[in-house]
């Protein structure tokens, strides 16, 4: 398993309101889905980049991880694609885009967000593990409708152990979200053992429920459909006798939630 290592991080400036970007701008592109149903409202256009800091160990996309991995296309190419499926999604739901870690390409999944709220009034998401936010000024953000937020763990000893990498960032970033008042999702997947103790998840119900920014909150169970990429890839996977949470659990991480006052599904 990887280990956590030195996060390079290279500051970004603000943006300028309507700077003209190139249509030329490439980016690395593990796949695309029209009509996914699980990422954010309504039916969506789903943009998956290549590249991932963390390295979760329930992930089920690690084919996702390389960061030069996927197809290198440009904006307009991407744009093309979207545009063939612009009008449905206007009604529909729109365009999500995540990854791996969307962030880490964050120039190129800008220009897409902005162009597909400027060229086809598409209400756009943004998937992240929110990471390498803080290398980003708010203004980034503009372009983004919905931050779908995941966040691993509250304990930070836990969330290394899960992901090789810090949270602190991560939560950071939850409270910017508030401050800037960005409608946020915040998601959790409930592992068990890892990630399903009481008290763990009471801390991580009380930070959350003091972002008022937050619609709701998303508890997705553990699954084993990413387990044969991980064979695949001659990866080793710590998780493969790992079961998905019992319903009582499950019912049980909800309800904590819930008596914060947040909405859960």
């Amino acid at each position: 398993m990887a280990q956590s290592g030195t996060i390079t991080i290279t500051p970004v400036t603000s943006l300028t309101q309507g700077e003209d970007k190139s249509a030329n701008l490439v980016g690395n592109v593990h796949s695309t889905l029209a009509g996914g149903a699980v990422d954010g409202p309504g039916l969506r256009f789903v943009l998956f980049m290549s590249g991932c800091q963390m390295r979760c160990l329930y992930c089920h996309n690690p084919d996702t991880w390389d960061r030069m991995g996927g197809t290198p296309r440009t904006v307009d190419d991407v744009m093309e694609e979207i545009g063939k499926y612009a009008d449905f999604l206007k009604k529909a739901g729109g365009v999500t885009v995540t990854g791996g870690e969307p962030l880490l390409q964050a120039e190129f999944v800008h220009e897409v967000m902005r162009r597909c709220k400027e060229e086809y009034g598409l209400h756009t998401a943004l998937d992240t593990n929110g990471l390498r936010a803080f290398s980003l000024p708010d203004d980034w953000f503009d372009v983004v409708d919905l931050v779908l937020l995941d966040i691993k763990h509250i304990d930070p000893a836990k969330h290394a152990r899960l992901t090789s990498t810090t949270n602190r960032p991560v939560l950071e970033f939850a409270q910017r979200l508030a401050r800037m008042s960005k409608p946020t999702w915040v998601r959790y997947v409930l592992v068990p053992g890892y990630t399903d103790d009481v008290n763990d998840v009471e801390k991580l119900a009380e930070f959350v429920s003091e972002l008022k920014n937050v619609e709701r909150v998303e508890v997705l169970p553990f699954h084993q459909m990413g387990a044969y990429k991980w064979k695949q890839l001659r990866l080793r996977y710590e998780l493969a006798d790992k079961q998905s949470p019992t319903d009582e659990v499950l019912g049980r991480v909800k309800k904590q939630f819930e008596k914060k006052g947040l909405t859960v599904v």
